[in-house]
């Protein structure tokens, strides 16, 4: 049975790569229950993220666009879950018929 190709762009590309090296560094982790990304606010995983892509940056890329990349995932990331935080909120009244 043939399998489909999936291709990516190289910006999704890039940004697979910003956010599995920014795991791997601790910086972000995923949420358990609903699987969003959130930023953990450690200053030394973030570091260590930032090292990897201004020192070892992926094979075509300078340095600049690999630290961009990290940049643009961490401003897209919050430091909460949405869906954990919505459990906070009141619940919508039951509708009677």
């Amino acid at each position: 049975m043939p399998t489909a190709v999936t291709h990516h762009s190289a910006s999704q590309r890039l940004e697979r790569w910003a956010v599995a090296t920014l795991r791997q560094a601790g910086a972000i982790v995923e949420c358990e229950q609903h699987g969003w990304m959130r930023e953990r606010g450690d200053p030394h995983a973030l570091a260590r993220a930032l090292c990897v892509a201004r020192d070892d940056p992926p094979p075509g890329l300078c340095s600049s666009d690999a630290l961009a990349a990290i940049e643009d995932v961490l401003a897209a990331t919050g430091d909460t879950c949405p869906d954990c935080s919505r459990h906070g909120e009141p619940e919508d009244p039951p509708r009677f018929k």
